[in-house]
């Protein structure tokens, strides 16, 4: 057979299928074998096999919270002003140098000496329009910002500027309104939130003129809520933000993401003066009746319900059997006030009012401020180791009532007394009673002659040395006279007798 005939033979052809084959299997084998990855070399990803992903999705949602921030700012900025004060201090005359300041002048005293120079200074903060009636104007600011001003100048988010005058204050809030008259009728008040509902963590856009730099918009988180411990007994609870708030930021805004104010910016936490991130807002659901006083009539109303409470040791506490409890312990009660007239009596640790919970002494403050003069609330109270329900008529808060510690029963505090304290003050070993830790000026107590540091150990000529056993005592109302026995400097000591009206 010619090689012709042999090559297009049938056999021929299925032999060299059989053998391409056999050369495509030992190829493919021979090359998984070499891109497998073994024990020792684990796989390797390779960044140029993956498609790279588009960032438009991320952009775009960038540029939503982007509208968001723009959609606040629009709302707000228009509400929030400027507040440019000049205000009138006074200051010690100043005496010629340097023959006055060494040897005075013939004739020199009290009597002869120069007034006081009075001075202006400028100041300037935020404040937020709250409300339009007829042609009047309300604002809302800090108390610190326009105390003691002669002349307040607002300016508004238009260039706008108009004389103002104080409306009122609440200097225990610090807070002021003030109010300007115009015709204009593109005045925009602020939506007013619901600062009850913040959360952790939400945004938090604050709004004013920090260093005189008008309409700034600076944003951040809500850092904390229920901040107690505010400048110049600033009775507020108070929201924390990192949001940047400065200097002339006090009385301005703090808006949420929905472009509602829920704050007023207030203090700063800083060593240098400048914003650190540790900014606080007044609650604006904590500015509402003060806003409504101050309009109505000019000033704001408290609720007074007749006692000074204590920041009571954890050993009082646990003794009493509140340790484990959160309130406010009622240390002392005026004598005829609303508490005393309800039956709180010192001693009591109130857990509740009209069913909310009080968690500490600064929040009972709060909710008592904000009840209504002649209105009654429920109070949950511990005396002992039982739970007492009292109904309690508020009074209104006057501040000669409140300052007449002459009425301040018992006007002292009291201590366990423990090993440490016993030999910090060098009692007898095995010595009982209660460390006198505090007395109030001008109360019954202060009048018996009672010190802090004494140690009481007898009321009526019988022993005490349980902080329970004092109060028990203090609070029976068949015991009209009372007389204490104490050590002080290792003597004892008899007080005069208290005859309880």
């Amino acid at each position: 057979m010619s090689l012709a005939r042999k090559m297009f033979s049938r056999k021929f052809f299925f032999i060299n299928l059989v053998l391409l084959g056999i050369i495509i299997g030992f190829s493919s084998a021979f090359f998984i074998f070499v891109k497998a990855p073994n024990a020792e070399n684990p796989a390797i990803l390779h960044a140029e096999t993956i498609s790279p992903v588009s960032s438009s999705d991320a952009v775009l949602h960038a540029k939503a919270i982007q509208d968001a921030f723009n959609a606040v700012a629009s709302a707000v900025l228009p509400s929030v002003v400027e507040l440019d004060v000049t205000g009138i201090q006074t200051a010690p005359a100043v005496q010629d140098f340097p023959w006055r300041f060494f040897f005075g002048e013939p004739g020199d005293g009290p009597e002869n000496s120069p007034a006081p120079r009075e001075y202006q200074e400028k100041g300037l903060g935020s404040g937020i329009i709250i409300r339009k009636t007829g042609k009047t104007v309300y604002v809302l600011t800090n108390n610190h910002v326009v105390a003691n001003a002669k002349e307040i100048l607002v300016k508004l988010h238009n260039d706008k500027q108009y004389n103002s005058k104080l409306v009122g204050a609440d200097t225990r809030r610090d807070l002021a309104v003030v109010s300007f008259e115009t015709d204009d009728k593109d005045i925009v008040t602020a939506r007013l939130g619901n600062s009850d509902k913040l959360r952790i963590g939400d945004w938090a856009i604050a709004i004013g003129s920090p260093f005189g730099l008008f309409s700034s918009v600076t944003t951040g988180i809500i850092s904390a809520i229920g901040r107690d411990g505010g400048p110049d007994g600033n009775i507020s609870d108070f929201i924390q933000t990192d949001a940047a708030i400065n200097r002339g930021n006090s009385g301005g805004a703090l808006a949420n993401i929905d472009g509602e104010v829920i704050g007023i910016n207030t203090w700063i936490a800083s060593n240098t003066g400048g914003s650190i991130g540790l900014g606080f807002s007044i609650p604006i659901n904590n500015a509402l009746k003060a806003i409504d006083d101050i309009i109505s009539k000019g000033n704001v109303s408290y609720g007074w319900l007749g006692v000074l409470l204590s920041a009571s040791d954890k050993d009082s506490l646990s003794e009493l059997g509140y340790d484990q409890e959160k309130g406010a312990f009622v240390g002392h009660v005026f004598m005829d006030g609303p508490a005393d007239k309800g039956g709180l009596r010192p001693g009591d640790y109130i857990t509740s009012i009209d069913n909310k919970s009080v968690a500490s002494m600064d929040q009972l403050v709060r909710i008592v401020g904000d009840l209504p003069s002649g209105s009654k609330s429920s109070f949950t109270v511990l005396r002992g180791n039982k739970k007492e329900k009292l109904e309690i008529r508020i009074e209104e808060r006057k501040e000669d009532s409140a300052a007449d510690y002459s009425k301040l029963w018992p006007g002292l505090e009291v201590s366990p007394l423990s090993s440490g304290k016993a030999s910090s003050i060098k009692l007898p070993k095995g010595q009982k009673g209660l460390l006198v830790m505090s007395v109030v000026a001008k109360s019954p107590a202060s009048a018996l002659g009672l010190k802090t540091g004494d140690l009481i150990t007898e009321i009526n000529d019988q022993a005490v040395s349980s902080v329970a056993a004092f109060y028990s005592k203090l609070n029976d109302k068949s015991i009209k006279k009372f007389q204490f026995t104490i050590l002080r400097d290792g003597q004892t000591l008899s007080t005069l007798a208290l005859v309880n009206k």
